[in-house]
């Protein structure tokens, strides 16, 4: 595999799911396809059905002890797990609401990983053993959905844009919400005067000084605003912040 300088080797996706063709679309869309398309990164899927051993292909069955619902059998996916090559630097992530809650510090994370494999599970989840092959649960969120493709595709999203070529210009990456602790500040384009909206002055001003500081003061009344607990954390994560700078 080719290597990015300063960043080792490309990251390598293994998608272990029911569904390949869920991921179809997305992956040929937008900067997403462009950065398969160049090799930035590569992306294989491996069905737990192709490693059933019954006539019918059976990948779930029922919980023992009761319950409504049926649970992915260990078998498949471990099979389909341990079909899979081994690079030097690799998580197992299971898509599970159980899991650690997605974040950019993860995606940061992630992309100094050789391979990544993503386990989707179904119906009710996956039988407990599951996890003796798991390094790490990963949530998109406090609720629960239908499959773990949708997580496992935001996943993909999040830590494939941040490999160096996917995003045509890498400052704009530094400048986005949560990268720095805080939201984004709020921005605008042509034209000028909107109905009976403006852009703010200070914008148009040609004072980078006075821009960079009006876009930290937005940042931080934002981050205030609508996320009180993230304004908290990068409190206490920047104790040398400028208590004036803080609202």
């Amino acid at each position: 595999m080719e290597k990015h300088r300063g960043w080792g080797q490309n990251v390598r996706f293994d998608i272990v799911t029911l569904f390949p063709d869920f991921f179809a679309s997305p992956l040929l869309s937008g900067l997403l396809g462009k950065a398969l398309a160049r090799k930035i990164a590569q992306v294989h899927f491996v069905n737990p059905r192709d490693f059933t051993t019954d006539r019918h292909h059976k990948v779930d069955d029922e919980p023992y002890g009761g319950g409504v619902g049926m649970l992915m059998k260990p078998e498949p996916i471990f099979a389909a797990v341990e079909s899979l090559p081994i690079l030097n630097k690799r998580e197992v992530l299971l898509m599970t609401p159980q899991g650690q809650p997605m974040c950019q510090k993860m995606f940061q994370e992630l992309i100094t990983y050789d391979q990544l494999v993503l386990i989707c599970g179904h119906y009710e989840g996956v039988d407990e053993r599951v996890l003796n092959v798991v390094t790490r649960e990963v949530s998109l969120g406090d609720f629960v959905l239908t499959c773990g493709e949708i997580p496992a595709l935001a996943l993909l999203n999040g830590t494939i844009r941040l490999l160096p070529g996917t995003v045509g210009k890498a400052e704009s990456l530094k400048a986005e919400s949560f990268e720095a602790g805080l939201l984004d500040y709020p921005q605008y384009t042509r034209p000028a005067k909107f109905r009976e909206w403006t852009v703010p002055d200070v914008l148009l001003s040609g004072n980078h000084g006075e821009i960079d500081r009006w876009r930290q003061e937005q940042q931080i009344q934002r981050t205030i605003d609508r996320r009180p607990d993230l304004y908290a954390k990068w409190l206490e994560q920047s104790p040398e912040t400028d208590p004036e700078t803080r609202c």
